[in-house]
């Protein structure tokens, strides 16, 4: 499984919006490579953000 599907799956499993500091404690992955995965998902619409640094996957 690759880190962006990693990251997809703790976003998931919240059910609700969440920062890179949450998705590394549900997921226990380094922030560095949480960051990078949320840059490569925004830039392919992936990842929503409603609420101000929380992000959600896109509908």
């Amino acid at each position: 499984m690759s880190i962006k599907e990693q990251v997809m799956a703790a976003m998931k499993e919240a059910g609700k919006p969440v920062s890179a500091g949450e998705v590394e404690k549900l997921s226990g992955l380094d922030r560095k490579e949480i960051d990078k995965a949320f840059k490569e998902l925004k830039a392919e619409a992936a990842i929503t953000s409603p609420v101000r640094c929380k992000w959600e996957p896109a509908s």
